[in-house]
């Protein structure tokens, strides 16, 4: 190659160079315009993406039909469990008690007292009322003053002052003898349980015997905190039902059900239709709080309207554990949907940002 070919060849190549920069400069001109374009419809673009993320989790023909099977299987649990469904009467929830426990644990408990021996002053504890009127009896603070009445064969009120009566046992009940402070009571615990701690534990197990004995009655267990509040309002709510079996029981069949439906919902999933199973899940979501909240929603109306025509026991029919665990959806599931929104949006558009890639 001679002197004039080098050159040519050197020319040739600077040429190449410089269209090449030229390209890229006009490939960042663009890219920069793309930029500065899509900042300035920030606020459309994100419209856009929210209306893509809208249709993308709408529920389809499929999706309905699991929400219409959720909601009649919700309704179908109000209509079958109601509050005062499934119960034993006090006779036979102690006969079963007696048959397969102990007698040293299923014996009865002082906190039971209502009748008197040898007192004569008003204590406000009868039969009807006893469930909601001693401490003994409440679901969470029942084991502490409960347990200390067993130790010490005392009752204790569900008051301010938390009045307080030793008990004999007479027969096969415990009756009221005397008054005495719940000072006493927790003095005479603590002494007893420093002489034998096996005391403690057969007073805790003894106790646990008797609840989940009352549990299952027809009277049923008051509500915590609301009992001790106001009794009155405990007291209203057990003679409709409303206590902790059939609260919890309601909570516990109706979050069976979500979790029966969202996994059979889940089987449906289709990794070629949704970009990830997040977003499958919201629809998922979608149609347990729907289901959930339709089904409360007509559970109250039902009840409301029942009352309001003089229905006395329309409250038996409220579905208060169905109403919590719609509550609790309504809040878990909108803080999912949002937070799969708000990672759908940020990853749309910062694709569209980004753009293709190019190189230099």
């Amino acid at each position: 190659m001679n002197k004039y070919e080098k050159l040519r060849a050197k020319k040739n190549q600077a040429l190449e160079g410089a269209k090449q920069d030229i390209s890229n400069m006009q490939t960042v001109a663009s890219e920069s315009y793309r930029v500065a374009k899509v900042a300035a419809n920030a606020q459309n673009i994100i419209n856009d993406i929210d209306k893509k993320f809208a249709s993308v989790t709408k529920l389809d023909s499929v999706d309905v039909k699991f929400l219409f099977f959720a909601t009649a299987l919700q309704c179908i649990r109000q209509y079958w469990l109601t509050n005062d469904s499934l119960r034993v009467g006090d006779q036979e929830a102690s006969k079963f008690v007696k048959k397969y426990v102990p007698i040293s644990l299923a014996g009865p408990v002082p906190y039971d007292a209502f009748k008197k021996e040898g007192f004569i002053g008003n204590t406000g504890i009868s039969g009807a009322n006893h469930r909601y009127t001693t401490l003994g009896h409440d679901p969470l603070l029942g084991w502490i003053f409960g347990t200390a009445n067993i130790l010490t064969d005392t009752v204790t009120k569900n008051n301010f002052l938390l009045e307080s009566y030793n008990t004999v046992l007479v027969g096969n009940e415990y009756k009221i003898c005397e008054a005495t402070n719940i000072g006493h009571i927790f003095l005479e615990s603590v002494d007893r349980v420093q002489k034998d701690y096996k005391d403690l534990i057969l007073a805790v197990m003894k106790h646990a015997v008797h609840l989940a004995s009352d549990a299952f009655t027809t009277m049923g267990l008051p509500i915590p905190i609301i009992n001790s509040l106001s009794p009155d309002l405990s007291s209203k709510l057990l003679k409709n039902g409303i206590d902790v079996y059939s609260v919890t029981r309601g909570i516990a069949v109706s979050s069976f059900i979500n979790m029966l439906i969202a996994a059979i919902h889940g089987l449906f999933y289709n990794p070629a239709q949704y970009s990830s199973r997040e977003i499958y899940e919201v629809k998922t979501r979608k149609i347990l709080s729907y289901s959930n909240s339709i089904a409360s929603a007509s559970n109250v109306i039902y009840v409301a309207i029942s009352a309001s025509l003089g229905n006395e026991s329309a409250l038996k029919q409220l579905d208060v554990g169905g109403i919590l665990v719609t509550i609790y959806r309504l809040i878990t599931d909108t803080k999912f949907i949002n937070q799969v929104k708000e990672e759908f949006l940020e990853k749309e558009f910062h694709t569209i940002v980004m753009g293709t890639d190019y190189d230099f």
